[in-house]
């Protein structure tokens, strides 16, 4: 058990699959209380009865779609009313279409500005005020490493995950004295139902197969640097080195990884 999270409220958005799953799970395996919120209530409840067998533990959950964002603001509201104050916020929620920009829906590209950005800024806002008057508390985006380096069909994604972490650095650098830890999560392609919606031709994720991270695994790395001063995760540590050469020289790196970048 972690002395660092036992004890501690964790709101984690888009708990009902993936990483968020496995977030709840090690949460309370280390000794916090998940607050989980996703659209799957049964998903929801399957997951929360779960871990309070194995664990002991009671988990919350609130059903919301974050798209929607006057509904996202009442259940946050709730939350806080329900639990008078949270300790950590991890914003996992987020979705994609891959799609050329000239073919895509104007309704994917809303959704994705919705879910990715203006939903983790919602929440972000309003529950900022709680941990400024607690003076502690910990916000953990989960980005991506198409956040610093876009690739063809993923230009609107891309875009959502550099206003995160744009979003995530700005903010760090305004509570860091505060008592307030911000950290950036960057993943490669994680092995979830991310890209049923993301690629339904199963292209991407046949082609990226081998490389592609267990969402458990990063999971137990977010949970595991819950109140500690972390700035980023970067997973896998091999992408992470292509994105800052790609910063570096992305001129080349364009060229040279021409190939790789067009698997959608």
């Amino acid at each position: 058990m972690n002395e660092r999270v036992k004890g501690k409220k964790i709101l984690i958005t888009g708990a009902s699959s993936g990483i968020g799953q496995y977030l709840a799970i090690h949460a309370a395996q280390q000794g916090g209380v998940p607050i989980l919120v996703a659209r799957s209530t049964d998903r929801l409840a399957i997951i929360s009865e779960k871990i309070k067998h194995s664990f002991g533990v009671t988990c919350y959950w609130y059903e919301a779609d974050l798209s929607n964002d006057a509904e996202w603001k009442d259940v946050i509201d709730r939350i806080c009313y329900d639990h008078g104050s949270i300790d950590a916020l991890v914003n996992n929620a987020g979705m994609a279409v891959f799609d050329l920009v000239a073919d895509a829906k104007w309704q994917d590209i809303d959704r994705m500005l919705s879910v990715n950005v203006k939903s983790l800024f919602r929440t972000t806002h309003q529950l900022l005020p709680h941990f400024l008057q607690q003076g502690r508390g910990h916000i953990v985006n989960i980005a991506s490493q198409a956040g610093k380096m876009a690739t063809p069909k993923s230009a609107i994604y891309s875009a959502t995950k550099h206003a995160v972490l744009g979003f995530t650095n700005g903010l760090r650098m305004e509570v860091e004295k505060k008592g307030i830890y911000v950290t950036s999560v960057n993943l490669g392609p994680v092995r979830t139902n991310f890209f049923q919606q993301a690629d339904p031709s199963g292209n991407y994720e046949k082609a990226m197969d081998r490389i592609m991270l267990d969402p458990n695994h990063v999971a137990y790395k977010v949970i595991n640097s819950l109140f500690t001063r972390q700035r980023e995760i970067n997973l896998p540590a091999w992408m992470d080195s292509g994105s800052k050469f790609y910063s570096l020289a992305p001129e080349l790196m364009e060229k040279v990884m021409q190939r790789q970048f067009n698997r959608k």
